[in-house]
């Protein structure tokens, strides 16, 4: 089950969407340790719709689909809003280690934004029950098994992620990095403005 779970972590955390796009900026702009903070926010929510869909908590997933339009709003919103802050970021010549006050945020803001994405919790039901593995009675120690198997998948993909656009970060300029910048902001907004349209 363990197995299991860092396989379905890993395959849900890969497609570069939104928040892929926010953890590769943040690791261009303040290091790997901002990057994979943020990915950790991600993986921490994976590991919450896993254990609803592990755990065969229909009352809550059913909550959160039907809160659907309002999450898509809440998401779309956010994404516009950090859209335009990254593409208006500036980044430094130097690369001054990350406050614990930026790290708690880049972790909130991941945690959240994965949260207000109804499809994270579909694709988890439809994964799961496809599995065989929400079906029956729950058996706890299996779930929890699978759960935690989820959230470190999701957790080594960010880490694999974040090593890899660091090394990346070294060999740019900071005015290749603004570009960066700019090219992330306007696709982050863009999908915050998907998501309000849709």
């Amino acid at each position: 089950m363990l197995l299991k779970g860092l396989l379905i972590g890993f395959a849900i955390a890969v497609p570069v969407g939104p928040i892929g796009l926010l953890c590769i900026q943040r690791t261009l702009q303040r290091g790997r340790t901002s990057g994979f903070v943020s990915g950790l926010g991600a993986a921490s929510a994976d590991a919450v719709y896993g254990g609803i869909a592990g755990f065969g908590l229909a009352s809550l997933s059913g909550l959160s689909l039907g809160w659907r339009q309002e999450l898509r709003w809440l998401g779309g919103l956010f994404l516009l809003y950090l859209g335009g802050r990254i593409f208006s970021a500036v980044p430094t010549e130097r690369n001054p280690a990350p406050r614990s006050t930026d790290l708690l945020g880049d972790y909130a803001s991941t945690f959240v934004l994965t949260l207000t994405n109804p499809v994270t919790i579909l694709a988890f039901i439809g994964i799961f029950t496809g599995l065989g593995l929400a079906a029956g009675e729950p058996n706890f120690t299996a779930a929890g098994l699978l759960v935690l198997g989820v959230f470190l998948g999701s957790l080594l993909w960010w880490l694999l992620l974040a090593l890899a656009v660091g090394a990346l970060r070294q060999r740019l300029t900071p005015a290749a990095r603004r570009w960066l910048n700019r090219a992330a902001g306007a696709v982050i907004a863009l999908f915050g403005a998907l998501a309000l349209l849709g």
